[in-house]
């Protein structure tokens, strides 16, 4: 029986394999997520952890939790919040959970994009006010997607998924060169690689689905914000810090961005303040995968991954290089 620990909610489902398998699986137990120290306690003597992104994975982690610990299966499919030289030390195998969540997370980028070109969250923000309204022809004009530019700025699983959504609605799809779309979808949907400043520069909408490493913080920095076509979309549901958010909020301001869709932000959950008194920008609270289906096969996967480790046999999906 190996002790597995998890550090915070997850459904319950989830883990059911873990459980049948006769390990030892220790819950969070509190409401709320836990704090630094107390998840420092929560994972002392682990030789596996169920983690989630707001868990820093660092030197202080590993050390915390013990020579014993073999394996740190990340609930997602990024791993940023892993320090991965700190695993490759203590020797613990990392995992994340690709290839099961593209689908839900396009599913919020195109929400977002509808949301934010119809001003969606501004009527509905109206309404709830109590503020009188009627219907007229000319009250909460938006804008059509239709016949509009898309430019993805990373065209993984995540990204092509969101340009199937964005195809299927009549928008010309375009991808970063330096993050580009693979065949058959690149054919299959007329997909066309531009340099990521011409793309940043051309498309009616950019939207975000790159990982979070060196080259891709503040990819949209405050110079390619300005840059991009004047009444143009931001949308982000890939990590916060891909974007300069204090050149966002004046780019939101003073132009030349008609708004922005935001699941995700430079330091969550805190927000710029600049956001908030902005109408033009929708923002949602890192809802990404967030359906039961997705975030339980995620569990699950990430369950898996600690079993076959603990079982001496490779991890299904490690962080790369493991």
């Amino acid at each position: 029986m190996s002790k597995i620990c998890i550090t915070d909610a997850v459904p319950e489902a989830g883990i059911a394999r873990l459980v049948a398998h006769g390990h030892e699986v220790v819950r969070w137990p509190g409401a709320e997520a836990p704090r630094r120290h107390e998840l420092l306690d929560h994972v002392h003597g682990a030789e596996g952890v169920l983690s989630v992104l707001s868990d820093e994975v660092d030197e202080e982690f590993l050390t915390a939790a013990g020579s014993q610990l073999k394996v740190v299966a990340n609930v997602a499919a990024g791993y940023n919040n892993i320090d991965v030289d700190a695993c490759r030390r203590h020797g613990v195998v990392p995992t994340t959970t690709p290839g099961v969540l593209f689908d839900a997370t396009a599913d919020t980028a195109f929400g977002l994009l509808l949301m934010v070109t119809r001003r969606f969250g501004e009527a509905e923000r109206l309404v709830r006010a109590g503020q009188p309204w009627r219907y007229r022809t000319t009250f909460m004009l938006g804008h059509s997607i239709e016949g509009k530019s898309i430019g993805l700025i990373g065209a993984g699983q995540i990204g092509t998924a969101m340009a199937r959504r964005c195809h299927a609605f009549g928008m010309s799809i375009y991808y970063a060169q330096e993050h580009p779309m693979k065949e058959p979808a690149r054919s299959e949907l007329g997909a066309v690689g531009l340099p990521v400043d011409e793309l940043v520069a051309s498309c009616d909408v950019v939207s975000l689905h790159c990982p979070l490493t060196a080259q891709t913080r503040h990819i949209l920095d405050a110079s390619r914000l300005a840059s991009m076509k004047p009444g143009a979309y931001l949308i982000n549901t890939a990590r916060g810090a891909c974007v300069d958010e204090a050149a966002l909020v004046e780019a939101l301001r003073s132009g030349p961005l008609a708004g922005a869709g935001l699941d995700v932000y430079e330091d969550e959950p805190t927000i710029n303040p600049g956001l908030f008194g902005l109408e033009n920008v929708v923002l949602l609270p890192h809802l990404g995968s967030a359906n039961v289906e997705t975030r339980t096969t995620m569990t699950q996967l990430a369950a898996d991954n600690v079993d076959a480790v603990l079982a001496g046999r490779p991890a299904l999906t490690p962080v790369p290089g493991f």
